[in-house]
């Protein structure tokens, strides 16, 4: 008995491989529902030991881990990923974190994949802002929001706001750094949306730097309006500080301006386009 269903699961992995090789839009379904099976997979492994070592939520979790063990809970997780999908990361500019005091990093946002790349640079002390409807997604939600990431409603202006507000605080008095993906929603294309000014607000607000940092176009391997999911490498470059002390109100969209062009000039420069 055994055997036979060794023999049937040897004959659907064969099937499926077959599958893969013949229809791009099999190979992308199957690898994005793989990457989606890792993600809860390793929420379920991850969510005991965050809550055995820290003891709930903070973003400790997924930073470091107490001596002497060293190393880091989610980020180690999460890093694993890429050897399963053949990609491959090349970082520069990771001295440009290193700010003292609190700063707002800004990055591009492509796809679900951006997880990964996050996890490659993500620096100590710092913690995310996502959307509301991440944190009711199963074990995976649970995992983020233990992450100490934060969440924003935004279909409500108002609440944003007031999130905003207090994130400035947060940052401030736990000195902290707080990621942010200004375009608001994932992009694709190639290119970057317009710049929200939510973040250059809270940056200008507490008066700590900008930190930009970009990822290369995922569209040369993963693509879901074409079916394409396959291995492939991403440049990443984390891009000088820009100070905004002395900036008011008055300057943020300036600044916004300022990030959104140099941002895009790094990510076609990284993109291999004119």
């Amino acid at each position: 008995m055994a055997l036979g269903w060794l023999l049937w699961g040897a004959a659907l992995l064969l099937g499926l491989h077959v599958l893969m090789e013949l229809s791009a839009a099999v190979n992308f379904v199957v690898r994005v529902g793989f990457y989606y099976l890792l993600c809860i997979v390793g929420s379920v492994l991850t969510v005991p030991v965050c809550l055995l070592v820290n003891g709930g939520r903070t973003v400790k979790n997924m930073r470091r881990v107490p001596e002497p063990s060293g190393g880091r809970i989610i980020k180690a997780v999460v890093k694993t990923f890429k050897y399963f999908f053949g990609l491959r990361f090349e970082v520069k500019g990771l001295e440009n974190f290193e700010v003292e005091g609190p700063a707002i990093i800004v990055s591009n946002h492509q796809s679900t994949l951006d997880m990964m790349g996050l996890m490659e640079v993500l620096p100590d002390d710092c913690v995310q802002v996502a959307k509301k409807e991440l944190m009711y997604t199963g074990t995976v939600g649970l995992l983020i929001y233990l992450g100490g990431v934060i969440f924003i409603n935004r279909k409500s202006t108002s609440s944003a706001k007031m999130v905003m507000a207090e994130v400035a605080k947060t940052m401030v008095t736990d000195n902290v750094k707080v990621w942010v993906y200004p375009e608001g929603t994932r992009n694709c294309t190639g290119d970057f949306l317009p710049f929200k000014k939510g973040a250059f607000h809270l940056a200008v607000q507490a008066q700590v730097p900008v930190i930009p940092v970009v990822y290369s176009s995922f569209t040369t391997f993963y693509n879901p309006k074409k079916s394409l999911f396959t291995s492939g490498k991403i440049k990443v470059e984390v891009l000088p500080p820009i100070e905004t002390k002395g900036l008011t109100s008055d300057d943020v969209a300036d600044l916004t301006d300022r990030c959104f062009h140099i941002m895009r000039e790094t990510l076609f420069r990284l993109s291999g386009r004119p």
